[in-house]
């Protein structure tokens, strides 16, 4: 009997399977990247525009909060920055999504790529579509023409119904 013949594997281990969901968005911008990266990074402007508010500058490695909002109710959120490279790269975790922003200068001024990791394939469009309000938003506020940022519950009286089912039908195989 060859040394193989009597070989038998040992007991099945304790396996799961999970499955990552990576939602990738482009969005140019006609701002430069100096100015995009002060967008996501600085605790004030972020709370001008984003979905939720930080209890810190994003420009350092290290943990933070980042504090949902959705009119009245608060829900604070672990998050750690991962990677910073002004004004290029911004990477942090946020509960349990991973975000990775890349900014690319272009002629008429910047290419943001987002990476946002979510828990399901069901989340993709809703993400796409949170973001793309969020995005507004922050454009506005850096072409000098700021308005209040569009939160949680809120963000239904400003199309994200149609944007996330139009995302949808867009990300569906």
């Amino acid at each position: 009997m060859s040394e193989s013949e009597k070989f038998v594997p040992g007991p099945l281990a304790d396996v799961r399977a999970t499955t990552r969901w990576t939602l990738v968005f482009v969005r140019e911008l006609k701002h430069p990247p100096e100015a995009v990266w002060a967008a996501l990074t600085q605790r004030d402007r972020l709370a001008a525009w984003a979905p939720f508010t930080a209890s810190r500058d994003l420009d350092e490695l290290g943990p933070a909060t980042l504090t949902m909002i959705d009119r009245d109710v608060t829900e604070d959120l672990a998050a750690t920055v991962l990677r910073v490279e002004p004004p290029t790269l911004l990477e942090y975790t946020w509960d349990d999504d991973h975000l990775r922003w890349e900014l690319e200068p272009t002629e008429g001024g910047t290419r943001l790529t987002l990476h946002h990791t979510v828990p399901g394939r069901d989340w993709l469009s809703k993400v796409a579509a949170g973001w793309h309000l969020c995005l507004d938003v922050a454009e506005r506020l850096l072409d000098g023409e700021p308005v209040p940022p569009i939160r949680g519950g809120e963000a239904m009286e400003y199309g994200w119904q149609r944007l996330a089912d139009a995302y949808a039908e867009r990300l569906s195989p």
